[in-house]
């Protein structure tokens, strides 16, 4: 009989500060890069009725990337106010992976899109494909901020609820910008 091991997460008593706050803007640059491509998303199938896929790539590919652009200038406005200066090369490549990482949230929207491209899906069976991928992308990383809170688990699903409540508002909000 075998026992199935956990794996193995560092316990927040036991990494850095520099290490949770990397962990943390990880984070965070995901749910902007999601939300920001929900919403165009989330638009452009209200308005598909003569869509190419390769023009709803274009509009997810260049929100994310002004999103992420966005994201690190105002990162480095916020280190040359907290620290006098711009940040030393060390720390703009840490600003910059993580800015670029953020990206990774549109592998599968685009890849649907790209079927779609491909003849294999309608435009709007990609675009549907990709609001699953984001909300389900959008709840992993809400998983991933509340995972190693203290809380209790009623608690922790409790805050995961109110936090998607959360997100649905603010989803939205974007339509209600954009549509």
């Amino acid at each position: 009989m075998s026992t199935r091991r956990q794996p193995s997460r560092p316990d927040l008593s036991t990494i850095s500060d520099d290490e949770r706050e990397h962990f943390a803007e990880q984070l965070r640059e995901r749910v902007y890069v999601s939300f920001a491509a929900l919403a165009v998303i989330l638009t452009l199938l209200t308005h598909a009725e003569g869509l190419t896929a390769g023009t709803a790539a274009g509009s997810v590919a260049i929100t994310a990337v002004g999103t992420v652009a966005a994201a690190w200038l105002a990162e480095l406005i916020a280190h040359l106010a907290a620290h006098g200066g711009f940040p030393d090369r060390t720390r703009l490549g840490t600003m910059t992976r993580t800015s670029a990482d953020a990206l990774l949230t549109l592998v599968l929207p685009l890849l649907a899109l790209a079927a779609a491209g491909l003849g294999w899906w309608e435009v709007t069976t990609a675009l549907r494909v990709g609001v699953g991928a984001l909300i389900v992308s959008l709840v992993l990383i809400t998983w991933l901020g509340i995972r190693r809170t203290k809380l209790p688990w009623p608690a922790r699903i409790l805050a995961l609820g109110v936090l998607a409540a959360l997100a649905v508002g603010v989803v939205a909000l974007k339509l209600l910008a954009h549509g």
